[in-house]
């Protein structure tokens, strides 16, 4: 399933990464795009979309979408 999300407060590689590892410990297997100019993140995932979402957060970005 792929999962798109709006993302704030990714300025950085150290961020892009960030968000990545917050995705990878709900899913190990997901893939990860992040457009860091426009916040964009997608995921292609399995896992429920609350719970990606969740975990982004919990890094202390905001998501929207």
């Amino acid at each position: 399933m792929q999962h798109q999300f709006q993302v704030q407060g990714m300025t950085c590689g150290h961020c892009e990464r960030a968000v990545t590892q917050a995705v990878h410990q709900i899913d190990p297997q997901a893939q990860v795009r992040i457009a860091r100019s426009s916040g964009a993140v997608e995921v292609v995932s399995d896992q429920p979309r609350g719970a990606l979402a969740q975990a982004i957060a919990d890094e202390g970005y905001q998501v929207a979408g």
